[in-house]
């Protein structure tokens, strides 16, 4: 096993680690407190998703001798954005987390449970993320009516680094971010001194409470978002790359670890897709077969990368939110793009994915449970409608 290793796959697995971790931890941070939880329960989420995600990637990667890439769930932290806190505060969400996760082990050991999740048509999927995805969107824009000066380099610097290499893009406004905390943003006495507290590695155990609004506004829409959007994609980046994974085992075992993680605020643990890409391609290894180390080197930097989430807690929570919530949304800029592109691409699933869409998007609630699942309802229920009436003429 260890003859596979190479330079290349090290470097690889190195840049993976990177990427997925610095393009999309605001969203996670973003997610875990807007349903309720405290810095501290926030930052110890990170590191669950963070540890658990590298530790599953080692131990898929070296069953299989397959590249597989494991992410935490980037739109399943938008939805919680989204959803806003439940009644019950963040222990249930934790309780919905763990529902969740329950559901994606079933969903692999359970043929019937994962081909209903197949199922659901795609255009409403994908309406439903973009609907969720969009408020966040909406934050860079946002920032630069707060402050031009704060806002303006981390726009300028993604959409810079886009033109040129989008993988990076994000990376980038990160670094925009730092900067204009470091020469733009006064920061408040003992400032540093909070910052090394947040070296130590943060670890909240949250004792779950399970309610009804909870499960069908979290647990439910986050288990669809996960698997439509993560898992079933990571499986058909692996195959576009030659590899022939075993679905039902690979969702169960992510299930496994997302139930490990949602004690301590920890989300949901997937397959990943970009990064996937990024192990599964030839920049990893010209041999196929010996690429499955960059996963695993990526699996590792994700651990040393999740220990460290204390430190990235405390410095992001000295920016003002709306400057955290630009770098979060731009993060999420393509999978809103790509979402709605596929949500509308389709002129006889137009109507019912613009309904999703608009629910979604409006962040209503009825009888506490958010417009994310009413959105998939009432999409559904139309595109019913326009079936019967379609198979009556």
């Amino acid at each position: 096993m260890l003859k596979d290793l190479s330079p290349q796959s090290f470097f690889m697995g190195v840049l993976t680690a990177f990427v997925g971790f610095a393009s999309s931890f605001a969203v996670v941070l973003q997610g875990l407190k807007g349903v309720g939880a405290t810095d501290y329960e926030a930052a110890s989420g990170l590191m669950a998703l963070s540890v658990s995600m590298g530790v599953c990637a080692i131990v898929l990667s070296a069953w299989t001798r397959l590249p597989i890439s494991i992410a935490w769930s980037t739109p399943g932290a938008a939805l919680l954005v989204s959803a806003g806190t439940v009644e019950g505060g963040f222990p249930a969400a934790v309780g919905a987390f763990l529902v969740c996760g329950v559901l994606i082990v079933i969903a692999g050991l359970f043929r019937p449970l994962g081909r209903a999740v197949a199922a659901i048509p795609a255009p409403l999927a994908n309406a439903m993320l973009a609907g969720v995805i969009l408020g966040l969107c909406f934050a860079p824009f946002k920032a630069i009516a707060f402050d031009a000066w704060l806002g303006l380099p981390i726009l300028i610097a993604w959409a810079v680094v886009a033109t040129v290499k989008r993988l990076y893009a994000v990376p980038a406004a990160l670094v925009a971010f730092v900067a204009v905390m470091i020469f733009g943003v006064d920061l408040p006495d003992g400032a540093m001194a909070s910052w090394t507290a947040g070296l130590a590695p943060p670890l909240a155990l949250v004792l779950p409470v399970f309610t009804l609004p909870a499960l069908v506004s979290i647990a439910l829409p986050l288990f669809i978002v996960t698997m439509a959007s993560q898992n079933i994609p990571g499986i058909a980046v692996l195959k576009v790359h030659d590899y022939d994974p075993q679905p039902g085992p690979l969702f169960a075992v992510t299930g496994f670890f997302s139930l490990l993680s949602a004690p301590f605020g920890g989300h949901a643990v997937n397959l990943a897709a970009i990064t996937a890409a990024m192990c599964a391609g030839e920049d990893a290894h010209p041999d196929p077969a010996r690429r499955y180390w960059a996963a695993i080197v990526g699996g590792a930097g994700y651990i040393v990368l999740g220990l460290l989430a204390g430190a990235v807690t405390a410095f992001v929570s000295l920016a003002p939110p709306v400057l955290i919530q630009a770098v979060a949304g731009l993060a999420l800029i393509g999978a809103f793009s790509g979402s709605a592109v596929a949500a509308f691409r389709e002129p006889e699933t137009r109507e019912a994915a613009a309904v999703t869409f608009l629910i979604t998007a409006s962040g209503v609630s009825f009888a506490g449970i958010s417009g994310a699942f009413w959105g998939l309802v009432a999409g559904g229920l139309m595109m019913g409608l326009q079936r019967v009436v379609t198979s009556r003429r």
